[in-house]
């Protein structure tokens, strides 16, 4: 299951849990786009059980583009750590 959490005071947190899967990222895409821009935006990905591979090169996009990860399950770490390289 996944449970995405908005709140904004300055910054827009996004709580993600569960698994992470190609619906919830499209979901995601959604909220992210509907920001304004040069709003900070951070994932907290701390309750993530499960990603793929598609959805951890979305996430190393989002990183890539200024979103911050927090909490980033070590898996996914090295994961964006290794397609970096």
């Amino acid at each position: 299951m996944l449970r995405i959490e908005r709140t904004a005071s300055g910054d827009v947190l996004i709580i993600i849990s569960g698994r992470l899967d190609r619906d919830h990222v499209a979901e995601l895409e959604g909220l992210i786009g509907a920001e304004p821009a040069g709003r900070r935006i951070v994932l907290d990905l701390k309750d993530v059980t499960q990603a793929g591979q598609e959805e951890i090169e979305f996430l190393a996009s989002c990183e890539s583009g200024g979103i911050e990860l927090n909490h980033c399950p070590l898996y996914i770490r090295e994961s964006i750590k290794r397609r970096r390289r």
